[in-house]
């Protein structure tokens, strides 16, 4: 029962994923470390110092042989996290014990390895996203013919379509894609630099030779798979680049808020709303509900996440010259959770999307309850081709519409607007008339053309470009 008389965190027991938790696990970060230090022996006996074939071969033989345990005892003793490990290291290649960690500061393994994470973690949202993205994309394909009410300020406005609405929640996800590549077509390795950022520690260990030095950061950053390497650097990279990170994750995370929310109220307007499992309880009190809970979590986890934006923005503007150590706590829970927080969304965001449920009567239902007030516009512009003065009638529409919103409202009638206009002979039309103005009309302009405009010319491109992205499944733990 160890399991639980402890905190237990929620991103690791619910929202997660198991691939993003290893991502920001120690097995990961420890394994890595030992890439660092295998790529920086390496790189050092390329460029000329005595450092043997058989230390680097040990080194790369116990690459995954990790002691954790014996790291730990021994940091209880030293104190140091960094130099523990190398001592474990060392215990495991006693042949290249001398030489790990040559001309190197803890922030060598440290830093390049919390980049290397945040990108295999960026890779991770990004197939996510793209995921997402397929799953609205073709929802909006399928029905962006269906009319629906279109509201401003929540209150009935011109008709759009339900695939067009999608693409308002489509086209959000695209823009954080394109920050998100952005930020990975410019990626950098901290690679090394010492302890000011001056690799003064190498220029000693190469005489002084500025090319070599030079180039044993570039053999680095290579031998890990990344081709750029930061030019200036305290000794860390700079603060500025986790506040880059987490402000994509934050704009990724305020898309899926605003789907939520837009998910939420049409489940309240019964048109629109999120899978329902076969054994799922909506309220413990009210069994007949259907609560929008998995959209909550979305809002809810989103919000998280764009609060915590603020941290690695803090933690840039207040770093010292070259550096200082109040980054290490407030980054190691700020960035790990905000993408295992993302992560959580995106899975959610993933089921939702791919298993909307659509009751297309109620939508025709309200958009009818509203369509007369609609297609005044029309009937307007028929009855001025016919000789009227729209000012005039314009007036009488708006006294007749109000007098449709009393019965409406105080009543609880049907709207009869169209009988009330109908029965105005300004207006010279009858309920015929006025019935093929309502068939002719065009009522969500240009709205299924824009969906397969957008779709088209912009997100298929995106998709059969990634298509190797697509398709992750996802398992939520609740």
């Amino acid at each position: 029962m160890d399991k639980y008389n402890k905190y237990i965190s929620p991103f690791s027991e619910r929202y997660s994923s198991k691939e993003m938790q290893y991502i920001f696990s120690e097995e990961f970060k420890f394994k890595t470390w030992r890439k660092m230090w295998i790529a920086l022996a390496e790189a050092e006996k390329e460029m000329g110092l005595d450092i043997s074939d058989e230390a680097i071969e040990e080194m790369k033989a116990n690459k995954d042989n990790l002691n954790i345990e014996v790291a730990k005892e021994r940091e209880k003793l030293v104190r140091h996290d960094v130099m523990s490990h190398v001592y474990a290291y060392g215990l495991q290649a006693p042949k290249a014990k001398a030489i790990i960690h040559l001309g190197a500061t803890s922030c060598y393994v440290g830093d390049n390895t919390d980049l290397i994470t945040m990108h295999e973690a960026l890779k991770l949202i990004r197939k996510k996203v793209l995921t997402v993205m397929k799953n609205l994309r073709d929802f909006a394909m399928k029905y962006k013919d269906l009319d629906t009410l279109g509201y401003t300020h929540y209150q009935a406005a011109q008709p759009t379509t339900v695939g067009k609405r999608a693409c308002l929640w489509l086209q959000d996800l695209y823009m954080d894609l394109e920050e998100l590549d952005k930020l990975l077509a410019d990626y950098k390795l901290l690679g090394s630099k010492g302890t000011t950022g001056t690799q003064a520690s190498f220029m000693e260990l190469f005489d002084n030779d500025e090319e070599k030095v030079k180039k044993v950061d570039e053999l680095i950053v290579k031998k890990l798979g990344f081709d750029k390497v930061l030019t200036i650097s305290g000794q860390t990279y700079t603060r500025k680049i986790d506040a880059k990170i987490l402000n994509v994750l934050s704009l990724i995370a305020q898309s899926a808020y605003k789907f939520s929310g837009d998910l939420r109220l049409l489940a309240n307007l019964k048109e629109i709303e999120e899978p329902l499992e076969k054994n799922q309880i909506g309220s413990s009190a009210m069994p007949y509900k259907r609560n929008p809970m998995r959209a909550e979590r979305i809002a809810s986890i989103s919000r998280y996440i764009i609060v915590n934006s603020l941290n690695p923005q803090i933690t840039a503007a207040t770093q010292w010259f070259e550096r200082t150590l109040d980054d290490s706590a407030n980054k190691r829970i700020a960035v790990s959770e905000a993408f295992l927080a993302l992560d959580g969304v995106l899975d959610i965001y993933i089921n939702v999307s791919d298993g909307l449920i659509v009751y297309e009567n109620v939508i025709k239902k309200h958009l009818n309850e509203e369509l007369p007030f609609m297609i005044t516009e029309n009937i307007l512009m028929e009855c001025v081709k016919r000789g009227g003065d729209r000012q005039a009638l314009h007036d009488k529409i708006r006294v007749h519409s109000r007098e449709a919103q009393k019965r409406i409202k105080e009543e609880g009638k049907d709207n009869n607007l169209l009988k009330l206009i109908s029965e105005d002979k300004d207006f010279n039309l009858t309920i015929d008339d006025i019935e093929e103005i309502k068939a002719a009309s065009k009522i969500s302009g240009r709205a299924s053309s824009q969906v397969e405009e957008f779709v088209s010319e912009t997100i298929d491109p995106i998709l059969e470009k990634n298509k190797d992205s697509i398709g992750i499944k996802v398992e939520l733990n609740v």
